[in-house]
């Protein structure tokens, strides 16, 4: 089921710990759930120097690496704007789409409201492991990805790269929603 009045929007997010403000959003990845090839990606400047080291190990990322080469925070999330109002047309409302999606939209809600004042998503988020849950009937337990994957066999992967698992994402959602 392809939705004409809302535009599916898969974002991903790595971090350098478990909530905005006290540590940093370090990389976005974003796409089109219904064309992923259509996308959004930003490596970002921490906005301080705390992080977790097992978040670290995870994203691959270095705190002085991207001090030197991230982008600057206010510059990715106007672009970030630009690019969410650019793949929406007028009379669509752009849907933010995560797997769970309350610790990614924790960051991404965060950054925009500081950052530009707004949040061009409004005020929710579509959450995959809940859609998930409700369309199979599952247990909480039963939502994490590779217990889906195993379940939905998409042809994509999750590998910690943002825009990758945007991807992958998407794919999940597609594929819950068809009812495969």
């Amino acid at each position: 089921m392809k939705n004409t009045t809302e535009q599916f929007i898969s974002v991903d997010v790595e971090t350098s710990g478990p909530i905005p403000g006290e540590y940093s959003l370090l990389s976005i990845g974003a796409c089109l759930v219904y064309e992923p090839q259509i996308a959004f990606e930003a490596i970002l400047q921490p906005i301080n120097t705390n992080f977790d080291p097992e978040a670290l190990k995870v994203t691959g990322f270095s705190m002085e690496e991207l001090f030197t080469n991230g982008e600057p925070v206010v510059e990715v999330f106007q672009r970030f704007e630009s690019w969410v109002k650019s793949v929406t047309p007028p009379e669509m409302k752009p849907v933010f789409v995560g797997f769970n999606a309350a610790f990614d939209w924790s960051f991404i809600n965060y950054y925009f409201y500081r950052f530009t004042g707004h949040n061009p998503f409004g005020f929710a988020a579509l959450d995959i492991k809940s859609l998930y849950m409700g369309a199979q009937n599952s247990t909480w337990s039963e939502t994490k990805s590779s217990l889906i994957s195993a379940k939905l066999r998409p042809q994509s992967s999750s590998n910690h790269n943002a825009l990758d698992d945007a991807k992958f994402q998407a794919e999940l959602f597609r594929l819950i929603l068809r009812g495969t």
